[in-house]
């Protein structure tokens, strides 16, 4: 179902954030989140199996001409990603974490990792990674959870606000 891809090097520690799409299903989710990433200097980690081939028209139209410039990594699998990507702090976006996304601090170097669009992460990371889940707050009554894409440009830019938002504001000045 989806192509094969060389897998890079580890990721940079130069770029201030990471994202990462475990078995993402819907082509304009991973784009539209891939064009999030390319417009905060994020890179975009996916992790296999994907819904679509990464040749999909669907994810080019999301990211539009931004595409080639996001520096993207695909994995075989979460052992793979781990192995090779060496990511330092992991935050686990899903509506089961106990901490609020705004009671969340965020480093250079963070690891954002969100789950699939029908099903979210893999079950045992809710034991594995406990003490890393974060969720957006959603104080409507009647939404199950996000748009996987809005969730994504939630969080990474909550994380860009903390991390770079300050020393930008300082080079305006």
């Amino acid at each position: 179902m989806s192509e094969q891809l060389p897998i890079s090097s580890p990721l940079p520690a130069t770029t201030p954030l990471h994202a990462v799409l475990v078995r993402p299903e819907i082509p304009h989710n991973t784009g539209a989140i891939g064009r999030t990433c390319v417009a905060l200097g994020c890179d975009l980690s996916l992790v296999r199996p994907l819904g679509f081939a990464l040749s999909d028209e669907y994810v080019r139209r999301a990211g539009l001409d931004y595409w080639q410039y996001l520096p993207l990594a695909v994995y075989d699998d979460w052992d793979d990603f781990l192995k090779r990507a060496e990511p330092c702090r992991m935050h686990f976006l899903s509506t089961k974490g106990g901490r609020s996304l705004y009671d969340t601090t965020f480093v250079p170097g963070d690891t954002l990792v969100f789950g699939s669009e029908s099903s979210g992460l893999p079950e045992p990371f809710y034991e594995r990674y406990r003490s890393a889940l974060v969720r957006i707050p959603m104080p409507g009554a009647h939404a199950r959870s996000l748009n996987l894409a809005n969730a994504a440009s939630i969080a990474l830019y909550e994380a860009y606000r903390q991390i770079c938002a300050g020393r930008h504001e300082a080079d305006d000045a």
